[in-house]
């Protein structure tokens, strides 16, 4: 008689993830494969829903970390990662960021989708000399805080953050910001040539700059070189996004230029 075999289906480690409230010793050791806390440097715990960051402060080595899209709002076991350079806290329920004082070496800080209500808050932020990016609105995810709203919140920023080189995604000072400020001339250009006498012109023999393979990255074995790559991926992705926002807005326009242009009918 034929030898019955039995199939064992082991759990999935990751099968959970939509279900962490609690960041444990577990999970972090799960997701990176480091086996010491303390030699965790970089961490995506990206949408699992998360309420508290638990043990997270005993990463005392942390690098990077993406905490984007979950549902956190005390982040005072952060206070402990000074080691800390890029920091992720967007699309969360933060209103309180005074543990970020603590994180010295912090320079790129996404704090975009938050409940932040009033500069005040930001005071906090001033001693960390080496802050370079800080983004508090997002328009491609619709990100934004209270504070947002006040018209002259860009200025205030900037004078409270004179060492500041990026906000909101936008170049302020350097030479990347004569860069930005030129790209956005071409775009103002580009969108003055698609109208003539107030009509959109359609043109069919627009080729794009690279081919479409030209822009696929190859994968690294090297942990930093693979975090670039992720980085870089997030990057492509949101002008993905932006590039469909803006194909549904120009076909939405020539529609409704379209329907302008159809004769009205009256029933006899």
């Amino acid at each position: 008689m034929a030898e019955k075999k039995l199939s064992v289906r082991l759990p999935d480690i990751n099968s959970h993830d939509a279900d962490v409230e609690k960041i444990t010793a577990v999970l972090l050791k799960s997701r990176t494969g480091e086996f010491d806390l303390e030699s965790i440097l970089f961490l995506k715990l990206r949408g699992l829903g998360i309420h508290d960051l638990g043990c997270i402060g005993e990463c005392v080595n942390l690098e990077r970390l993406d905490l984007s899209g979950n549902n956190v709002s005390n982040i005072a076991p952060l206070a402990s990662l000074r080691l800390l350079s890029v920091l992720n806290l967007s699309a969360n329920r933060i209103s309180n960021i005074e543990p970020l004082r603590s994180c010295e070496c912090l320079q790129n800080l996404n704090l975009a989708g938050n409940i932040i209500s009033s500069v005040e808050n930001l005071h906090c932020l001033q001693s960390l000399k080496k802050l370079e990016n800080i983004r508090f609105k997002d328009n491609t995810y619709n990100y934004s805080n209270p504070v947002c709203r006040n018209s002259s919140f860009r200025n205030v920023i900037l004078e409270m953050f004179p060492n500041i080189k990026v906000l909101d995604g936008e170049r302020v000072v350097g030479r990347g910001s004569d860069l930005y400020q030129l790209c956005k001339d071409i775009d103002e250009t580009i969108k003055a040539g698609l109208y003539k006498n107030g009509q959109l012109v359609e043109h069919t023999d627009c080729k794009p700059w690279v081919e479409d393979s030209y822009w696929e990255i190859k994968r690294s074995n090297n942990a930093i070189i693979d975090e670039a790559y992720k980085q870089f991926d997030d990057v492509l992705h949101e002008c993905r996004l932006l590039n469909n926002r803006a194909t549904h807005v120009i076909s939405q326009t020539e529609r409704s230029m379209s329907l302008k242009k159809q004769p009205k009918q009256y029933a006899i």
